[in-house]
């Protein structure tokens, strides 16, 4: 029988961090080889900066075919759902949230990145988390857990 966890993959994205700059919030490249779509949810925890039009984070869906240096570009819209493929948190009252877009393109790895502007000196929160749906094969292994 087909169902939730043996139809989809949940794999990890961003590992939760308090992160200050962009080399903090750049999520890994994950391989969608064998899977359809990609729900990429992206959260945001409460700012320990007061955020602003100077003080910012921009979260942006990328995609490519190799993870070489630079290879990854913003997802066009025409191969996500869900909303915009960059989105701005610049007021406090926008922090604490989850992002999410269904990624249907035909790139073979999917990241999210997350870019500060301004100077980050307490930090926000930030994860990013991927559920890869309609798998060429059942069940699906999920990633191994570990624990702390």
């Amino acid at each position: 029988m087909i169902n939730t966890i043996s139809g989809n993959k949940v794999v990890s994205l961003l590992t939760p961090i308090m992160a200050n700059n962009t080399a903090e919030g750049t999520g890994v490249a994950k391989d969608r080889w064998g899977y359809g779509d990609v729900l990429m949810i992206a959260h945001v925890g409460i700012s320990g900066d007061t955020l602003s039009g100077a003080l910012y984070w921009t979260i942006a869906f990328q995609e490519c075919d190799v993870t070489t240096p630079g290879s990854f570009t913003t997802i066009a819209q025409a191969d996500l759902e869900g909303g915009t493929p960059t989105w701005v948190i610049n007021e406090p009252t926008e922090d604490d949230m989850t992002i999410t877009r269904m990624y249907r393109g035909t790139k073979r790895y999917v990241r999210i990145l997350f870019t500060q502007t301004g100077t980050h000196t307490n930090g926000t929160p930030l994860s990013a988390v991927a559920v890869m749906g309609q798998p060429n094969h059942i069940p699906v292994t999920q990633e191994t857990e570990v624990q702390a």
